[in-house]
């Protein structure tokens, strides 16, 4: 996906996508299907995974950016207790062949503990392996080394579709090997992504895309791959729906993200993205799938110079959820994929230069894994929904209308008309930016519990519904609780059940001082109620109930039906969890329609159910003591709990057959025993040797290509400096020029690209000529320097030596090479001398594509002296180094030094403690610098504190060794005269937590080496 804002133009907009003059193309003939294999199949309606249709929502989640295998089971049992069914991820094709004809799946790179956390979890699989991602990722996940290729990138030349095979066969092979037909989670599979247009350009009007979709896809269908083929259409133009030709895929599938990405304005919607014609685009162009979004928008990320991440989970919070998901289940989609539902982190300089170190994305489960944003329980209350409604997935969606159901033009309604009988409506307001409330009847037909149709306006017991602004319902007619109908309801549902021995629960929920209503047939018998303000009346042949919201729940009570109605405010029914049950294999933990499933009250997060005789064991974490109450026991056995494998005393009630009154101690560890970085003994080294005099720089590169396969700037210089044509891709760069002074020389101007946010500082010899600070605004700059005078001596040797910030390419689509925009110096001028009297060497991360610590991987070094050197593994040789505190001393000049600590952790078992480094915003006081963040030898952080937004500094426990010793390294670069210090640096803990959650292993920490050729 993009974050298209920062390159987005103007442009009219078509049923929610960017308008542009390509042809919607539209299949002749309906495809007949030919599918590979019998257990993931689909009609127009839905997914059938053997044979059991399933809404299939899921939430993206890529396992690169948490790079601890062991916390994957954390995310996934996360995500599933949503009510998700699926997991989409992506595979980075650049982290995994940083060496052209190797790629490493090995590590935290093997995808095998991903699909054996999935199937513990029961999470079903959609595999992206690209080859081109974007996922704000590093030239979209292409390899740096790709950018050398001489024809257009992710085109049918062969030279690049040369390049893409061995990782296709390699990453293929495992993804099929985990495939449903093999026993594992995988359902389906995207070749490539958004491959149709970028930015409104179509991207090859000739052959060329089709040549190479197919291509891609035969690579895959060649490395074992038989489940189904879906595709990510950024614009709903149709291009791959089955039956449009070469390259089509089995389903077709759009991307879309309504909400943008301004961060800055979170109650700001725009509205030029409103899709209002989805459905009607869908049976033009692909009326034998179902409705399928394999992208919507969950949040956004932030960049530098932007602002934090809580900003971006407020622009997609809540309120967006219910309206445009709500808009989303009003076309019928039947797959939904949310991205992102769990972020991470840009460890490692995986980035690309519009992104900072996080990736929290504002998404429902944030950077720490922790699930406390409101988001969360929203997203979990609409999928429930959709677990207890079989006859939404073969509704047929109708049109939106103002005032047609409703008695207001001011209110929207979309209908779903069920094949049973079972209609769905959804509501909004018709300014579905409007924070103010309306209210509103509506008039729909229901079926007569004694037969035929009654025409019905709602509320029939008086007065007028109400809905508050920015949000959306979905309203149930003729809708089945377990074999007794609710002829309707207005107020949500958040599921429903019905036991071995027949008894029936429904949970509904709205917002604070709605009125809503709902009808039962008379043979339920007259409810009984508890709360404030319940009517009950007669109407026909059923029992009307009308209802003010109130924060205390409200209960009614059906004995003739043995059915119990929770009548809940939405923030009592985020309280609720809907547990599925283990079932035999093949099913599993997997989902599927005819599961059992208890509801259970309480709990930060219950992660997973079972029932054992008559004992019900829950594993989940916890905040604080907490009140447990079992609302559902699909046996009608249960009459004891183990939650996290403690016993909790409860009181069996009889009359509603659940258990009540249990309680979950929760007691805060006495001490964490976090490290004073203030206080711990640091030791630090020069990491700028190369501004010593009599520095060797024999071993550097020298840059002497005198042309470069770059399509996008021509060289300008005598021989190309861009560091891309010398293997070098990330982190960060430096270069020395060599020249011989004549006397002449009395300025030196310099032109350098590292993407936005990038900085640069530029001496002679020794000498501090400046720095460019860098800005959110300019991804390359140009820049004058005066040199020392009066003059240089004649005939002397200087060194021009330039250290510069490698933010990571941009991204790239197709129609555009763009991603190949070089990094490094562009072009430079030293007054006296023609060009060619500057001799330039340069040098990034040891070895360039021949990267040395095959464990952590490609990204996670660039070009300091201590980076080469290794230092910022575990236990360098420090014992020699000078004792200085980079938090209260630093450096008194400009520069750069590279700082050491250590410190042990002994986290107690059974918490889930998430850490984040922590550092002061002290700009102001001094001056400006970098650092980045090692922790075990894992680049965990990109800090630029008069730039921000990121101050705080997630690393997870597995990085982070909680029972042992952790190594810190820090490389601190001052930029300007009065150098810099960082004033504050502390390891904070986020909220604690008791858990089930197991310790993850250590992910692979090899300590410092000395690298044989390192200079």
């Amino acid at each position: 996906m993009h974050l298209r804002d920062l390159l987005l133009v103007a442009a009219s907009v078509l049923g929610g996508t960017l308008c542009t003059t390509s042809a919607r193309v539209v299949p002749a003939v309906l495809p007949r299907q030919s599918l590979l294999q019998d257990l993931v199949t689909f009609d127009e309606h839905s997914l059938l995974i053997r044979g059991e249709r399933l809404f299939i929502y899921s939430g993206e989640f890529h396992p690169f950016r948490l790079p601890v295998p062991g916390l994957w089971l954390d995310v996934f049992q996360k995500i599933k207790s949503l009510g998700f069914n699926g997991v989409s991820f992506y595979t980075d094709w650049g982290l995994l062949e940083g060496s052209p004809g190797t790629v490493n799946l090995e590590g935290i790179f093997d995808l095998g503990p991903f699909f054996d956390a999935a199937a513990e979890a029961g999470i079903y699989l959609i595999a992206r392996p690209g080859p081109y991602i974007n996922a704000e990722t590093a030239a979209g996940g292409l390899p740096g080394w790709t950018l050398r290729i001489g024809c257009r990138l992710r085109s049918n030349c062969t030279e690049y579709e040369d390049a893409t095979k061995t990782y296709l066969a390699t990453v293929g092979r495992a993804i099929a090997a985990a495939q449903i037909t093999n026993g594992g989670p995988v359902i389906l599979v995207q070749p490539e992504n958004e491959y149709s247009t970028f930015y409104g350009e179509t991207a090859f009007p000739a052959q060329g895309n089709r040549e190479y979709m197919a291509f891609v896809e035969q690579q895959l269908r060649a490395a074992g791959i038989v489940v189904p083929f879906i595709d990510n259409d950024n614009e709903a133009l149709g291009y791959w729906a089955p039956g449009t030709g070469l390259g089509a895929v089995d389903i077709y599938g759009i991307d879309a993200y309504p909400v943008r990405y301004d961060c800055s304005q979170p109650d700001v919607w725009p509205t030029i993205r409103w899709p209002t014609n989805w459905q009607t685009l869908h049976q033009e162009q692909s009326p034998s799938t179902p409705f399928s979004i394999p992208e919507f928008q969950g949040g956004t990320g932030t960049s530098w110079g932007g602002v934090s991440q809580d900003q971006c989970a407020a622009l997609v919070g809540p309120e967006a959820l219910r309206v445009f998901y709500k808009n989303n289940y009003s076309f019928g989609v039947k797959l939904l994929n949310i991205y992102m539902t769990y972020g991470g982190t840009n460890w490692g300089n995986l980035g690309y230069q519009g992104g900072d170190s996080s990736y929290d994305y504002g998404a429902s489960i944030n950077e720490f894994r922790q699930v406390w944003r409101e988001k969360y329980s929203e997203q979990k209350l609409q999928a429930q929904f959709f677990r207890v409604s079989p006859a939404y997935l073969t509704a047929a969606a109708g049109n939106a209308t103002n005032g047609t159901y409703a008695d207001t033009v001011a209110v929207s309604t979309t209908p779903l008309l069920g094949r049973n009988g079972t209609n769905f409506y959804v509501v909004r307001q018709a300014n579905w930016t409007s924070t103010a409330p309306v209210s509103y009847t509506l008039t729909l037909n229901t079926t007569s519990p004694g037969g035929g149709l009654d025409r019905l306006t709602i509320p029939q017991l008086g007065g007028r519904l109400s809905l508050l602004g920015r949000d959306a319902k979905v309203v149930v007619t003729d809708y089945d609780v377990g074999g007794t109908t609710l002829v309707y309801s207005t107020a949500d549902v958040l599921t429903w059940a019905k036991s071995a021995g027949g008894r029936r629960v429904l949970i509904v929920y709205g917002g604070e001082g709605e009125v809503h209503e709902l009808a039962v047939p008379l043979s339920a018998g007259r409810p009984s109620s508890t709360g404030t303000g319940v009517k009950v009346e007669q109407r026909k042949a059923t029992w009307v109930v009308q209802w003010p919201v109130r924060r205390a729940q409200q209960t009614l009570f059906f004995a003739a039906a043995n059915l119990e109605v929770r009548l809940l405010w939405r923030n009592d029914a985020f309280n609720h969890w809907v547990l599925e049950l283990p079932a035999a294999a093949p099913i599993g933990n997997y989902s599927s329609p005819a599961k059992p499933a208890v509801i259970v009250k309480g709990g930060y997060l219950l992660r997973t159910a079972a029932i054992t005789g008559t004992t019900l064991s829950l594993t989940g974490d916890f905040n604080a003591t907490t009140s447990v109450e079992l609302v559902f026991d699909p046996t009608d056995k249960v009459d004891s709990l183990v939650v996290n494998g403690q016993p909790v005393h409860c009181r069996f009630d009889k009359n509603g057959g659940k258990l009540v009154g249990g309680t979950v101690p929760y007691k805060a560890p006495s001490t964490l025993g976090l490290p004073d970085f203030a206080r711990l003994t640091w030791r630090t080294v020069d990491s700028l040797p190369e501004i010593r005099d009599g520095y060797d720089d024999s071993r550097w590169t020298a840059a002497d290509h005198a042309s470069s396969t770059n399509n996008q700037v021509n060289v300008s210089t005598p021989t190309s400096l861009f560091a891309s044509d010398y293997g070098y891709h990330q982190g960060s760069l430096l270069y020395r020029g060599h020249f011989t002074a004549n006397g002449r020389e009395s300025t030196l101007s310099l032109n350098i690209s590292g993407g936005w946010g990038f900085g640069y500082a530029v001496y002679l010899n020794s000498t501090f000529l400046g720095s460019w600070l860098g800005s959110d605004a300019d991804p390359y700059h140009s820049q004058t320097f005066r040199l020392p005078g009066p003059r240089l001596r004649p005939g002397a040797a200087y060194v021009i030596t330039v250290l510069q910030d490698h933010m990571g390419q941009d991204e790239e689509g197709p129609g555009t090479d763009a991603v190949k925009f070089p990094m490094g110096v562009l072009d430079y001028s030293l007054v006296g001398h023609p060009a060619t009297d500057v001799t330039w060497k340069l040098t990034g991360n040891l070895g360039g594509e021949a990267y040395v610590d095959k464990v952590r991987g490609p990204k996670n070094e660039g070009a300091m002296y201590a980076e080469r050197q290794g230092y910022h593994l575990p236990a360098p040789p420090s014992d020699s180094w000078r004792t200085s505190n980079p938090v209260t001393e630093g450096l008194a000049g400009p520069g750069l030094a590279f700082y050491s600590t250590s410190f042990d952790l002994h986290i107690p078992a059974g918490y889930d403690v998430p850490l984040g480094f922590a550092f002061a915003n002290n700009t102001a006081a001094g001056g400006a610098y970098r650092v980045q963040l090692f922790v075990n030898g894992y680049q965990f952080g990109k800090l630029i504190p008069y730039l921000g937004p990121q101050f705080v500094f997630p690393v997870p426990e597995g990085v982070l060794n909680y029972n042992g010793t952790n190594y810190v390294g820090l490389t601190l670069w001052a930029l300007e005269e009065q150098g810099a210090s960082l004033g504050r640096l502390t390891l904070e803990p986020q909220m604690v937590v008791s858990t089930a959650l197991q310790r993850p292993a250590l992910s692979p920490q090899p300590a410092w080496e000395a690298r044989p050729g390192a200079y």
